[in-house]
């Protein structure tokens, strides 16, 4: 008797949770379905949209539309020619023609008058034994003030006046004391003016400015060249306290040479790093990191996804390849690439990056789906525990 009441109390037990775990693996079921149904991304065989919910907590919020644009032949082909448009620098007024050497405070000036060798020992003499390279050169020292003092003319003003100026100026000074007086004129040490070279350059510092116009790529030549780490695209010129972006790259292909922009007075040149300039590549990829560029400066989505290790063989889906640009702007941009025929790696390897951008490949069906069923599985068994714990 005692049997027959405890298998009858088994039967109803089994008959009350057979019904509620059919319910419970239904709503799961339609979860997860639900959950891969709204997935973003998946399965975009053209051009669309994006929704995405602006506001705060408090807010209503407001959905706008990202356009998602196709990585076809015709956007490569518009991209290229936006390239190639590009002059690689952004104030044309920087390629002028250099301006003649001017005299300034520091410079070392060396002035010989004929017939008059009285005049020759105030320039000083020659610095004995191992000269230092701060030891200026024997002449006659612009001051501070721009003035120079010189035997029978008393103080004169030179700076900013080109060397023969200079001369002229006096020649007429001496003419009044002396008759006909030949004067020549040359700066002999050249210490007023510099620019200062840092960066990715291999001996970064100070470089004196001569008579000889610099241009940038003469200063980073000074400079010991590019290193291994620069980004030859992104060298910053600091003007006036204004920077300008000049793209070494952008200039040769379109035929200009980087020698047209002739530095300045205080004139501070940045080359930037490789590394400043990363695109992030994540999602289903075997290596997620930080892509840089190559010296030139370009970085393609082929060569973003082989420094991120390829696409993973089991998680990644190849047609859901995103490309997301200006994320933090007012008008982001979002590109999709289908990478599942061959020929698309094609475009991909035609696709150029640009600094910022990020690389997002999505997971299949599959491994989404069971993704979303091991976040549901807990709460399954706590709920089935529960329903046996109350009977």
């Amino acid at each position: 008797m005692k049997h027959e009441v405890m298998l009858t109390e088994a039967t109803t037990i089994r008959g009350t949770l057979r019904p509620r775990a059919s319910r419970i693996a239904g709503v799961v079921l339609c979860a997860a379905l639900g959950a891969c149904a709204a997935a973003p991304g998946m399965q975009m065989n053209g051009d669309a949209t994006l929704p995405v919910s602006a506001g705060g907590a408090d807010t209503p919020a407001s959905v706008e539309s990202i356009p998602i644009r196709n990585i076809d032949l015709s956007l490569i082909r518009k991209m290229q020619s936006d390239a190639t448009a590009s002059s690689g620098i952004d104030d044309a007024s920087l390629l002028v023609a250099p301006l003649p050497y001017a005299i300034g405070p520091g410079d070392v000036l060396q002035i010989t008058v004929w017939d008059h060798p009285e005049i020759a020992a105030a320039a000083g003499a020659p610095t004995q034994g191992t000269a230092r390279t701060s030891d200026p050169a024997p002449g006659f020292v612009v001051d501070q003030n721009g003035s120079l003092q010189f035997p029978y003319v008393g103080n004169i003003r030179v700076a900013g006046l080109r060397p023969d100026d200079a001369r002229h100026l006096l020649v007429a000074q001496l003419g009044k004391t002396l008759r006909s007086p030949q004067v020549t004129l040359r700066v002999a040490s050249f210490r007023s003016q510099a620019v200062y070279i840092d960066g990715e350059v291999h001996a970064p510092g100070v470089q004196p400015v001569n008579d000889i116009p610099m241009s940038i790529y003469d200063a980073v030549s000074r400079a010991g060249g590019f290193s291994s780490t620069a980004d030859q695209s992104r060298v910053v010129l600091i003007r006036n306290g204004k920077s300008h972006l000049i793209n070494f790259t952008a200039m040769l292909m379109q035929g200009k040479s980087p020698a047209q922009i002739v530095l300045r007075n205080k004139d501070v040149v940045r080359v930037l790093a490789r590394t400043d300039s990363p695109v992030y590549v994540m999602g289903e990829v075997n290596k997620p990191a930080s892509a840089v560029p190559m010296t030139n400066g370009k970085l393609t989505l082929s060569d973003a996804l082989s420094q991120a290790g390829s696409l993973s063989n089991t998680s990644a889906d190849p047609a859901q390849i995103y490309v997301i640009r200006n994320a933090a702007a007012s008008d982001p941009q979002v590109f999709h690439l289908n990478a599942r025929s061959p020929v698309a790696m094609i475009l991909a390897n035609q696709f150029d990056l640009q600094p910022s951008d990020v690389v997002y490949v999505d997971s299949n069906d599959l491994v989404r789906f069971g993704r979303v069923l091991s976040l549901l599985l807990p709460a399954i068994n706590a709920g089935l525990t529960a329903a046996i714990a109350t009977k």
